[in-house]
């Protein structure tokens, strides 16, 4: 079963290869999404995070759902040198580490209920487990320059994959050492995991800092990282070519 909802302002996939799987174990998972947004939606005014953004509401008296995000945000801002930050201009967006939270989230539901082979595709943020078809997952990286092309296509086992840029939202990712400056050496920064919230918070730190953020991807054990610059040229971790997939 497959099927594409549009949620968090993005298209959201789920498909679940296994012959058990019904509408309403889609449903649910796509219920818990929209739960989701409706906490942390900086564009919803009576969202948790758009109170706690007004003064309305404390960090103390949020649920338990913001509390674990603030933690951690404040973890990955910490392992990251201080390249994520959720809080900028005085204002608070966890964004860039709420998807491939609820992501996992969502994959940790279908495996409880027994769930072996599926996908979720957030907005390009991407969690595999199992096989297609007796096969790995083939996921394409998207062309920056040309959003109908891949540049690769990689073959991914219970693995995330995340992809922060510019390219489709423009400038939203910033440095929070220079703020004011924009993010203009690089357009495309994708980042393999062990999961599909590690890649993510990690794609968004890589990105914001710039030309060096793939030096920071090539440090990580067990990631792997492929950066296009503004000049098209790509730049990719050294385990990252046992992925790809040569036909």
């Amino acid at each position: 079963m497959e099927e594409t909802r549009l949620i968090m302002g993005m298209p959201i996939t789920i498909a679940i290869l296994d012959a058990s799987a019904t509408q309403a174990d889609l449903n649910t998972v796509f219920t818990y999404f929209v739960a989701v947004d409706n906490i942390f939606s900086t564009y919803k005014p009576e969202s948790e995070i758009s109170k706690i953004n007004r003064g309305e509401l404390l960090l103390t008296h949020a649920s338990e759902e913001m509390r674990e995000i603030f933690a951690l945000s404040a973890q990955t801002k910490k392992e990251t040198s201080g390249y994520f930050d959720i809080q900028h201009n005085g204002a608070y967006d966890p964004s860039g580490i709420v998807k491939g939270w609820t992501i996992r989230n969502a994959v940790d539901m279908l495996k409880t209920w027994g769930f072996q082979n599926f996908y979720i595709d957030a907005g390009g943020d991407i969690q595999v487990a199992g096989k297609k078809n007796g096969q790995p997952w083939r996921v394409g990286i998207r062309n920056p320059f040309n959003r109908y092309e891949h540049v690769k296509v990689l073959v991914l086992t219970n693995q995330g994959i995340a992809t922060s840029g510019t390219a489709i939202r423009g400038q939203h990712i910033y440095n929070p050492h220079n703020a004011d400056e924009p993010l203009s050496d690089i357009v495309s920064m994708t980042v393999i995991g062990p999961d599909v919230y590690e890649a993510d918070r990690f794609a968004t730190a890589a990105f914001a800092m710039g030309r060096k953020g793939i030096q920071f991807i090539e440090k990580l054990a067990g990631f792997e990282g492929y950066m296009i610059d503004a000049h098209r040229r790509a730049t990719l971790t050294s385990g990252l070519e046992r992925y790809v997939l040569h036909q």
